[in-house]
């Protein structure tokens, strides 16, 4: 099932193309609205999910790099091992391999993951986030759905 690696690439191209977009043409902290209760606002994100551990000090970048690298492994190797009729746990596992990957280069270049997507609803902002960590969100609930029998083949 290593055939699904092409979805994993684009989620990477996809995530790294946008982030290198976001940093060349806005500052840091610019936000730009683009529909009601849609920004995109760039800043700089050191922790993980929703910032945590940000004010960590430094540290939080190696093992978060660490946890993006293991867990990259682990799903190439899951996805080598799955069975042909397997695709929508294919389709999943690729999405977040290639999510996991576009944070983990920019952890590893940078030091800190580029966000820049802003969903809000009045005054309260869900944390910005980008395209790697939409895709691992995606790929996730793609992940429940399959555990739940959708896309498996009635014997």
């Amino acid at each position: 099932m290593l055939k699904w690696l092409w979805l994993s690439l684009l989620a990477l191209v996809l995530d790294q193309g946008s982030k290198l977009l976001v940093d060349s043409t806005m500052s840091l902290y610019q936000s730009i609205p683009l529909i009601p209760s849609f920004n995109l606002t760039y800043v700089h994100n050191t922790g993980a999910a929703f910032s945590f551990l940000s004010e960590a000090g430094g540290w939080q970048r190696w093992l978060f790099a660490g946890i993006a690298l293991s867990i990259s492994i682990g799903i190439t190797v899951w996805l080598a091992r799955l069975q042909k009729q397997e695709t929508l746990l294919a389709a999943a596992l690729s999405l977040v391999l290639g999510g996991a990957i576009g944070n983990l280069i920019d952890r590893l270049a940078y030091g800190y993951v580029i966000d820049f997507l802003d969903v809000y609803y009045g005054t309260w902002h869900w944390p910005a986030f980008n395209i790697a960590d939409a895709a691992i969100t995606l790929g996730v609930m793609l992940m429940l759905a399959e555990s739940f029998g959708l896309g498996r083949t009635k014997i």
